[in-house]
């Protein structure tokens, strides 16, 4: 199994499967029945040219082909379960729980009436003062760019003017 293998254009490869198991030996072998069937058939082409005779004649009769065994329910449960434990020894984590030893689902939690009265009255509150805003939609704005004039307006003053100002705030 260690060995490389030939394809057919002559090249050694080495991928093989690590671990074979019946149904990859046996799927091979289905391929590699099939490929000789192939095979003959050109072959038996080939010979019926050369001889300038019916290729029919000289073809192999060809094997019959094999049904896949049906596995009954159970037994796919089985081969299921068995497979699960074979990954997690793979993996090296625990075996999935049973069914008969898993517990059952806690029951989905839900919010009381209580605390869905408190979020829908924080909600409609919050709506409530998102319309008030839309409601007003320059007044605060407004506000803000006459302070800023304002402020403007003050810095601009010259020294002379700042001090006649204060002196008339102040009489």
């Amino acid at each position: 199994m260690g060995q490389a293998l030939q394809t057919y254009d002559g090249e050694p490869t080495t991928h093989m499967p690590t671990k074979l198991t019946n149904e990859i030996i046996s799927a091979a072998i289905l391929g590699f029945e099939e490929q000789k069937r192939h095979i003959d058939s050109q072959i038996s082409e080939l010979r019926a040219v050369l001889s300038g005779g019916s290729s029919e004649a000289a073809a192999t009769p060809e094997a019959p082909t094999r049904k896949r065994k049906k596995f009954s329910a159970a037994a796919r449960r089985n081969m299921k379960e068995a497979q699960q434990r074979r990954w997690a020894a793979i993996k090296g984590t625990s075996e999935p729980p049973s069914r008969a030893t898993s517990k059952p689902a806690k029951p989905k939690r839900r919010i009381s009436e209580e605390g869905m009265k408190r979020i829908i009255a924080a909600t409609k509150k919050r709506w409530r003062l998102a319309r008030a805003a839309k409601a007003q939609p320059g007044s605060a704005t407004k506000t803000a760019r006459r302070k800023a004039t304002v402020r403007k307006a003050g810095k601009k003053k010259t020294a002379p003017a700042a001090a006649k100002a204060a002196t008339e705030a102040v009489g």
